[in-house]
């Protein structure tokens, strides 16, 4: 999309002028540079920030956020800039706060499970830093995300359904408040009762509360087997009804994705693949060896019941990195597949019972609209995506496209659903969280105006305006 034309916000020009005495080279007013950090990798449009500063401490974070607020000026957060709803847009201007820098490990308790990360460490860095370890920290949304965004927007993943998104994940943080206060939110004990738990407030928050300086996650041990199976389907019910029913019989699968046709035969082509062309389930089970076995075979057998085959099952540790490698390049595979086109990602989540229902619905509804839509899902936990691809020569697909999107939100909260299952809001689904939480909205303004009044943290995310 277009990058927007938009008025400097005031006293922009003095904020910069004084974060460049502080920082020299490490503030950027380069176009290039700002446009980096103004747009993501969602179809939304771009608005730059006036200015970039990279950080490399909490103590400047601190500096940048207490000089911003001084002259009300907005600051963004900014981690690796995979979001995908418009998180790390600017559309008032000011100042990009590039977290990439803090991307130390500080602390790794193996007694306590648990590791004391700066936010912009990465997932991926984490993993290999604690590898040796027998530890790993498993939640795993695709992209290798920071630390720190994938905490702003109580990230999940692929591991959800066996561990729990970030919102289970984060057992304590260092924050920087809106008027320029450290401080620190929880503690590691696995459980507490004292007090407002203002650590899952600040988990979602999407950098419209704070900025996150420092967090504490929980670890896992390495399973001693994992194994990975893929199974194909005659029709897409069938995937759907197995995975309900893996849920509900209690089997602790890892990991259970789903591929339409349209994505198995992009992926197959992007990742020089060759499963069936068929609706497609991918699963991971973690335990000991005979107890992924008895996983495996119990879903197996389910699958059998719903018309699944080509069961296909396997714990090479290069077999298996290479079959979830190919699931998180989906949506670059249905790119790959649309040359030229927009990429519009977009998820909802219902309880698992409804699954079924609200995916075949959107199935027709995509049919009928004539759109390229492939499916995807984390729905072990209720969780699928849409990768809609808009095609630029055609002025009508856009507005096709918004109108799928719509229709399935509004089809997953009549079944008591969210309009977001791990993506956020940003600036993409704000209409929607007001569907969705009605009169509960005001008190979230009103937490939003008690720690941000001047509203310079994030502005025009989640919340809309906020006057």
């Amino acid at each position: 999309m277009a990058v927007a034309a938009q008025a400097k916000p005031p006293q922009v020009d003095v904020t910069i002028a004084e974060l460049k005495q502080i920082f020299g080279d490490r503030l950027s007013t380069a176009p290039a540079v700002r446009e980096q950090h103004g747009k993501d990798i969602s179809f939304h449009e771009a608005h730059l920030p006036d200015a970039v500063v990279f950080v490399e401490s909490a103590e400047e974070v601190q500096q940048v956020v207490q000089l911003c607020a001084r002259h009300k000026t907005p600051i963004i957060a900014f981690g690796t800039g995979t979001s995908l709803e418009g998180h790390i847009s600017a559309p008032n201007g000011g100042i990009s706060l590039d977290l990439s820098r803090m991307n130390k490990v500080l602390a790794v308790n193996e007694a306590d499970l648990d590791v004391v990360v700066q936010p912009g460490v990465t997932r991926k860095q984490l993993n290999e830093y604690i590898r040796a370890t027998g530890l790993f920290f498993p939640i795993d949304p695709g992209a290798d995300a920071s630390i720190g965004g994938m905490t702003s927007t109580r990230a999940s993943g692929t591991n959800a359904v066996r561990y729990g998104t970030m919102r289970e994940n984060v057992l304590s943080l260092q924050v920087v408040t809106a008027d320029g206060r450290l401080m620190r939110l929880g503690r590691r004990s696995r459980k507490s009762s004292a007090g407002y738990d203002l650590v899952k407030l600040f988990v979602g928050s999407e950098g419209t509360l704070g900025i996150i300086t420092e967090i504490t996650l929980r670890l896992y041990g390495i399973p001693e087997s994992m194994v990975s199976a893929t199974c194909a389907f005659d029709t897409l019910e069938g995937a759907v009804n197995t995975v309900i029913q893996t849920i509900q019989s209690g089997i602790p699968v890892a990991r259970i994705e789903l591929m339409d046709t349209e994505t198995v035969d992009t992926v197959n082509k992007y990742s020089k693949l060759d499963l069936p062309l068929k609706s497609t389930l991918m699963l991971e089970f973690h335990g000991t060896e005979a107890g992924t076995r008895e996983q495996a075979e119990m879903v197996q057998a389910l699958a059998e019941e719903n018309g699944g085959g080509h069961f296909a099952w396997t714990s090479q540790a290069e077999e298996r990195s290479k079959m979830w490698q190919a699931r998180h390049d989906a949506a670059w595979a249905a790119k790959a597949a649309k040359p030229g086109w927009g990429m519009w990602a977009t998820d909802v989540c219902v309880p698992i019972s409804r699954l079924a229902e609200c995916i075949l619905e959107t199935q027709k509804d995509i049919v009928a609209s004539g759109l390229y839509a492939p499916i995807v899902g984390h729905v072990g936990d209720g969780n699928f995506h849409l990768t809609m691809m808009v095609n630029p020569d055609d002025p009508t697909y856009l507005g096709r496209a918004e109108g799928l999107n719509d229709r399935m939100v509004a089809r997953a909260l009549a079944l008591g659903g969210t309009c977001t299952g791990e993506h956020g809001v940003g600036i993409g689904k704000i209409k929607f969280l007001y569907e969705e939480h009605g009169e509960a909205m005001s008190l979230m303004r009103s937490i939003k105006k008690a720690l941000d009044p001047d509203n310079i943290m994030n502005p025009g995310k989640i919340m809309g305006p906020i006057n």
